[in-house]
């Protein structure tokens, strides 16, 4: 399908720092920082204008909860 063209259009929004394809209920997850609620929402109302997005789901991280490796460790 349209999943290169829709990674390359979303790649290009403000704020947003990865984008990848993934297998199961959704086809890409993207990673979005922002300093506030607006700029997030101005990213994800971006991505919901591409061409081929048909719908997003949004998850806000819960602060000090998790482990983030260095992403070139999944490249």
């Amino acid at each position: 399908g349209y999943e290169e063209d829709v990674i390359k259009d979303i790649s290009r929004i403000e704020g947003v720092k990865s984008i990848v394809g993934t297998y199961g209920v959704y086809d890409l997850v993207a990673n979005i920082s922002s300093n506030t609620l607006q700029e997030l929402n101005n990213s994800i109302a971006k991505i919901r204008k591409v061409n081929h997005v048909r719908s997003t789901v949004t998850l806000v991280v819960v602060e000090g909860q998790g482990i983030m490796h260095d992403e070139s460790e999944y490249r």
